[in-house]
Formats: structure tokens, C-alpha cells, sequence
């Protein structure tokens, strides 16, 4: 049975400053470039039967970056719908809701709980039977490869807030003695040689 690695995107100027992003479609920053291609290093020695991608160009152009070739683009992929939220800082909506949870309440305009947990449990039904021929790679955003990797092991959308994940790191999947476990989680990709290793961005 192959592993299912889930792979974040680099940073964006969004990230980089914890705005909510999703359907706005940004590129990597310089340093985001720097990570992707340190990825490819770190994922050099692994053989995918598929790779698929979400559909943003910062996804994308990680993948490429970090020598993965994109079987797929899966709109499931794709990171939470922030709705009117998009674009903004958990601090700067806590401003106007202190009690605001999106891992309970969702967004409003946006996509609740439920609704990004059914479509990531879409995307594991499309990759468990692949899993059979060897490793699957998933690139894709912050929130949503959250709740991937919480409904991989059986738990609800909202346990994905207990697994922080940064940017540029590779997250592994799998099993033992015939269950579903989480093997490595938010790893982080060792820095450049000459290069001092700087703050991963979240939100």
C-alpha cells in the first residue's frame, strides 16, 4: 500500500501576512520560489503513481518548481472558501467576531465545515484506489490539506485545527496493521545550503 504525501504550497505575499486566501489566485513571492525548489531536493527520491493539484497558480507553480509533474488538477484541491472572509486575518475578524471559529462556524458567503470536508473526503475516494500502485502526491493549500489529513484518519473537518501546517512542508499519509494513520506531519524542508532558515508562514 503507497503513501498519500500531502504537499502545501510555498509562500505568498498573503500567507506571508496570515491573510485568508483562497479563490484569489496569487503567485509564490521569491522566497516561496526558494521553498519549492528546496522541495524538490527533499522529494527526489520518492516515485508518485500520481500527482494531483489544486487548481491555484500557487499550487501549481510549486509543483513545478519542486519537479512533480501534475497528472490532474482537482478542483476539490482547492482551499476553503473564505467568502466575505477572504482576504483577512483571524485577528481583523475577531475584531468584529471575538468568538468566530472557523473550524466550527465556517464563513459566511463561504463554505461551512461540512462542505470542505465532503469534498477533500471526494478527493481520498479518488486516490485510495491508486494507493494500491504506490505514493500519491496532493499540493494543495493550508486549511483544506488539514482537513484532509483529519478525515484520513477518520475525524471530523474540525479536528484539521489541530494540525497546524506551514508552508512548503510535506505531510505523509498511511497505514498500520491495515489502518489509516498519520505517518510524518508539517515537516519541514531543510533550508539551501548557505542559507539561513527563516520563519514558515500559517493562519
Amino acid at each position: 500500500m503507497g503513501e498519500l504525501l500531502l504537499i502545501r504550497h510555498g509562500e505568498t505575499t498573503w500567507s506571508a501576512s496570515r491573510r485568508h486566501t483562497s479563490y484569489t489566485d496569487l503567485e509564490l513571492t521569491p522566497d516561496g520560489e526558494r521553498q519549492a525548489r528546496t522541495l524538490a531536493a527533499f522529494l527526489a527520491g520518492r516515485r508518485f503513481v500520481s500527482v494531483l493539484a489544486s487548481p491555484r497558480i500557487r499550487a501549481l507553480r510549486t509543483a513545478q518548481l519542486a519537479g512533480l509533474t501534475v497528472d490532474a488538477v482537482d478542483e476539490n484541491l482547492a482551499e476553503w472558501n473564505y467568502g466575505e472572509y477572504e482576504g483577512r486575518t483571524t485577528v481583523d475578524i475577531h475584531e468584529d467576531d471575538p468568538h468566530w471559529n472557523i473550524w466550527t462556524d465556517g464563513c459566511p458567503g463561504g463554505e461551512s465545515p461540512a462542505q470542505v470536508g465532503a469534498r477533500l473526503d471526494r478527493v481520498l475516494d479518488r486516490v485510495a484506489p491508486l494507493l494500491d500502485r504506490g505514493t500519491v502526491g496532493l499540493v494543495g493549500h493550508a486549511h483544506s490539506l488539514r482537513v484532509l489529513g483529519a478525515r484520513w484518519v477518520g475525524l471530523p473537518p474540525s479536528a484539521g485545527g489541530l494540525l497546524r501546517l506551514d508552508t512548503a512542508t510535506v505531510s505523509v499519509l498511511g497505514h498500520e496493521h491495515g489502518r489509516r494513520v498519520i505517518l510524518h506531519w508539517n515537516q519541514p524542508v531543510p533550508p539551501a545550503p548557505g542559507t539561513a532558515p527563516g520563519p514558515t508562514a500559517r493562519h
